[in-house]
């Protein structure tokens, strides 16, 4: 059977298996059953983002629900990390995210979060993949009654700014929003500007298929553009379904997640609000970040790439701050899973209160060179079976010594190869990446 839960849920072309509307319609029904068998309440909420998708994606989950007797409510657009904070908050048994994140419109996804506001275990998609396996004929499609409750999304914007209601300078701090036509496109303009900030917004025009379309985490430099434009203090890109935060600093430079880590670490232990001494990131995290918090007294713990790896690992550790590169940051005093809007708003607090700029919070983290190459894979075969693209790895391995850092793996959400190499010389890690790319694309492209 093939796994269908990648890193963040199951993603696919909308309509097509394993998102086509008789197999959401099972996983609806049968998320309830698994509900039930553990001896939880039928109780589920639902949530999605901008793409034209997801109405019907989310009638086949309501159908399967209701023929399941399961009772579920629609918190309609709203970012994935309300539905997490959400879920727990009113003690649904389980909560649903449509979304694909950063993909094009074309693709959608499903994130199924516990009572706990964290995603499933392994144990619990395998038992749902099993089911939708089983589907053998296709599903009619009925006229559904999706109960919305809009209340929770205005519930959802006063935890935000509940959380940052002592600041009291903000209308000093300029800010520009890119909310990707995404799922942050109502919510982040109206939280920053309750909180007294001055906002600037793109990328709040969704239409169905613009999702992430030129605009968003994707495509900083259209916000660079804006910032310097307008004079902003600073620039917050988000993805597509918000879980995700990028930055551009006052002087247009683009930032990503092993910034906010920095920044977050150093403000943290200054006002005493780390748990541990530890902060947790993946493999794709810079080795200047390392560095940087061993200067701070502070160790960092890599995990593979994904979030739900960087939160088992900051709950054995007691780590209460995490995040990848690509813009996740978990504060786990405040959520159980990243929330781009509630790091952004951090983001701007440690400017306040440390009456600094952005591109001074960031100066003590010197980045080394790296580079990111993505290779498209017809199939994402073990590449131990390889023993070309072994070998180009470890030639590659052995140049870098303790000089560098190499990683090579399968994206969790995308038909791709991803090598990362960090190095001295810019010039030659870019000549090791297309080494290994070319291998790769040879034998799997």
């Amino acid at each position: 059977m093939n796994k269908l839960f990648g890193t963040d849920g199951i993603r696919a072309v909308a309509g097509n298996y394993p998102l086509d509307y008789s197999s959401v319609c099972t996983l609806g029904s049968a998320l309830i059953s698994l509900l039930r068998n553990k001896g939880l309440p039928a109780r589920v909420l639902i949530g999605r983002d901008t793409r034209e998708s997801g109405e019907w994606l989310e009638r086949a989950l309501f159908q399967g629900i209701m023929s399941a007797s399961g009772d579920a409510v629609s918190v309609g657009l709203i970012p994935t990390s309300a539905v997490s904070y959400l879920t727990k908050r009113h003690r649904f048994s389980g909560g649903i995210v449509i979304s694909a994140s950063h993909n094009p419109y074309q693709d959608n996804g499903i994130k199924i979060f516990s009572a706990e506001g964290m995603k499933i275990s392994e144990e619990w998609e395998n038992i749902l993949e099993e089911a939708i396996a089983r589907v053998a004929t296709s599903v009619a499609e009925e006229d559904i009654n999706i109960p919305l409750d809009i209340s929770l999304t205005a519930e959802y914007a006063d935890f935000l700014k509940s959380r940052f209601d002592h600041i009291r300078e903000s209308g000093k701090i300029k800010i520009v929003l890119d909310c990707s036509n995404g799922a942050s496109s109502y919510i982040a303009p109206r939280v920053f500007e309750d909180l007294g900030f001055e906002v600037t917004t793109i990328g709040t025009a969704p239409d169905g298929k613009n999702i992430n379309s030129e605009c968003g985490s994707l495509y900083p430099q259209n916000l660079a553009r804006t910032v310097l434009e307008r004079g902003a203090d600073i620039g917050i890109a988000y993805d597509g379904d918000a879980d995700r935060a990028l930055w551009v600093d006052e002087k247009g430079t683009i930032l990503n997640g092993d910034h906010t880590l920095y920044v977050q670490a150093a403000f943290m232990k200054e006002k005493e609000m780390l748990r541990s001494d530890t902060v947790v990131a993946t493999t794709m995290s810079n080795m200047g970040l390392e560095k940087a918090l061993e200067e701070m007294g502070l160790k960092l713990y890599r995990t593979q790439v994904g979030d739900k790896y960087v939160l088992e690992q900051m709950i054995r550790l007691e780590s209460n701050l995490g995040g990848e590169q690509s813009g996740h940051t978990i504060f786990l005093s405040d959520c159980p899973t990243g929330d781009g809007i509630l790091t952004s708003i951090k983001m701007v607090e440690a400017m306040v209160a440390q009456g600094a700029s952005l591109s001074e919070l960031v100066q003590g983290f010197n980045e080394f060179p790296q580079i990111l190459k993505n290779v498209s894979v017809s199939k994402k075969l073990d590449f131990r079976k390889f023993p070309e693209i072994m070998n180009a790895i470890e030639r590659v391995e052995t140049a870098l010594s303790d000089s560098g850092r190499l990683n090579v793996r399968y994206s969790g959400t995308e038909p791709l190869a991803r090598i990362m190499i960090e190095g001295q010389s810019q010039s030659q890690i870019e000549d090791y990446a297309d080494r290994i790319a070319a291998v790769i694309a040879r034998h799997l492209g």
